[in-house]
């Protein structure tokens, strides 16, 4: 509630309204669609159990992206 003659907040295209944040099932489904729609698996990295694997895609994401911010370095 705004008081009478009061200035509206500013509007974007970009504003989508009040939005509850993203829970787990909806960020599998998008994944799921991602991977049906365009072929990209969204893998969250820290599940990849299999040590070997998981060290090869973090060095592709690496190569391709750079570090993650806050990234262990294991002292290198």
């Amino acid at each position: 509630m705004s008081m009478h003659g009061a200035p509206l907040p500013p509007r974007s295209c970009l504003d989508r309204g009040t939005r509850s944040p993203t829970n787990d099932s909806e960020v599998n489904a998008m994944r799921a669609a991602a991977w049906h729609r365009h072929g990209v698996a969204a893998l969250p990295v820290a599940d990849i159990t299999d040590d070997w694997l998981r060290q090869a895609i973090t060095n592709e994401a690496n190569r391709r992206w750079g570090r993650r911010n806050g990234e262990n370095h294991h002292g290198r």
